[in-house]
């Protein structure tokens, strides 16, 4: 247990100090604004307040954990052992800068609600993020600075204990598109080979034909494959299925479709299964769609959906978690950059979606991703090569910090044909190595 003294215990406080002390390090923690009742105790403390005691360890708090409004905070950068962070704290702290409000910050996606440009998709870029302007991005920022409060309360109190931080390891499927010929219906392959008649695509429809016609395997249909790679670890692998309905951005097979239907239920009886939300339901009326679309898979496994990744990683903030809390989703994985690789959270730990328009923590848990195919091949134009190598990368941070590495792969990425020759390597590689990390 370790004492925490702060002279008001805002929301903002509990939530950060308990997703640092409770979730990343394991160690419990309790509260009190009784500056007597702090300086008398004998258990490992820490002070953050804006009055220092003696030689307590200390913070000086920055006032966004204070504050209750949605406002853009004063930021001051700070060079702390050759890297540069922000959210200076004072001179006599053991830190020259606050952890605390930095981390809270990074962790709500603060930045996220205060910026207006978006992507094509209406994502928020990447580039305006202050991990990407600091060259954080690639570094599980937040665990490194609860491992430094861990290092000082550990040099303070010798005889204090840290739990080890035990590497996870999550790989995860989104089917899209089940199958890129089979089982799309007369009228829907019929437009299809026009317009590839149209283009020129001669061999894109002799390659149909010959799927259609049983002389070859349809190339999405990587299933078994899968099934192979995943055989002694399903219980780390999660499928998610977009069922929305047929648009620009959502073309999956019809839930009605009973190969489809079999394909959902064969999975969720080997793997756990989530709903993809689809691009349609992101949008301003979008909240009876994803709440029609669980419900679908819900009477197609059987099974209760509590889990959930959104098309084209489109995440409003707070729109789409208030949208999955009312949809009864527990667990959320699109926390993630399409366009980049890293930790656009700063965090490889799990935590909980904190709405910051209500100044309250939510039950919503958040498990963030690193890497994804579409990112490394599509959006970073990566060499098989280059995709291995950053993968690898970003998970020895995260084995480091002894947190949770999730990747995001596609049924048609695995393979290995045309724009994606290579990609099935990689996707190999990793699993085996995320496997066996996890398995240590």
């Amino acid at each position: 247990m370790i004492l925490i003294y702060t002279e008001e215990i805002t929301p903002r406080i509990d939530y950060i100090f308990r997703l640092v002390f409770n979730q990343i390090l394991r160690v419990e923690i309790a509260f009190t604004a009784n500056s007597s009742e702090f300086q008398k105790s004998e258990l490992p403390k820490f002070n953050y307040s804006y009055q220092k005691f003696g030689d307590e360890l200390y913070i000086k708090p920055h006032r966004l954990l204070s504050c209750k409004a949605l406002i853009a905070p004063n930021i001051q950068s700070v060079w702390f052992n050759g890297e540069k962070y922000f959210f200076e704290s004072s001179a006599d702290s053991i830190l020259p800068f606050d952890p605390f409000a930095a981390s809270f910050y990074i962790v709500t996606r603060y930045e996220e609600y205060l910026e207006a440009e978006k992507d094509k998709f209406e994502r928020y870029p990447a580039s305006k993020s202050i991990l990407a302007k600091y060259n954080l991005l690639k570094k599980p920022i937040v665990n490194i600075w609860a491992n430094l409060l861990a290092k000082e309360i550990k040099l303070r109190y010798p005889e204090f204990e840290f739990p080890e931080q035990k590497f996870e390891f999550i790989s995860t499927i989104d089917v899209d598109n089940a199958w890129a010929y089979l089982h799309k219906g007369f009228w829907r392959s019929t437009a299809s080979i026009l317009k590839s008649l149209l283009k020129g695509n001669v061999g894109e429809v002799k390659t149909r034909f010959s799927v259609l016609t049983g002389m070859k395997n349809d190339p999405y249909d990587s299933y078994a494959y899968m099934d192979s790679i995943f055989e002694k670890n399903r219980e780390r692998v999660k499928f998610f299925f977009l069922l929305g309905d047929y648009r620009r951005y959502d073309k999956n097979i019809s839930h009605k479709n009973r190969h489809f239907r079999n394909l959902i239920r064969e999975t969720a009886g080997k793997y756990d299964v989530g709903i993809h939300p689809s691009f349609a339901s992101s949008k301003k009326r979008g909240k009876k769609k994803v709440l029609a679309e669980i419900q679908k898979l819900e009477k197609i496994t059987g099974k209760k959906i509590e889990k959930s990744r959104q098309h084209f990683v489109r995440l409003h903030l707070p729109k789409t978690y208030r949208r999955l809390l009312k949809a009864n989703i527990s667990e959320d994985f699109t926390m993630g950059y399409a366009t980049e690789n890293g930790f656009r959270a700063g965090i490889c730990t799990p935590f909980y979606f904190y709405d910051l328009k209500r100044d309250m923590a939510t039950k919503l848990k958040i498990t963030p991703f690193q890497v994804m195919d579409v990112t490394m091949r599509d959006y970073l134009e990566l060499s098989p090569e280059d995709a291995l190598k950053e993968s690898l990368d970003l998970m020895k941070e995260v084995k480091k910090v002894g947190g949770t590495f999730v990747c995001i792969w596609h049924n048609e990425t695995v393979t290995d044909l045309d724009r994606w020759t290579g990609y099935r390597n990689v996707f190999e590689k990793i699993n085996k190595t995320g496997f066996e990390w996890a398995n240590e």
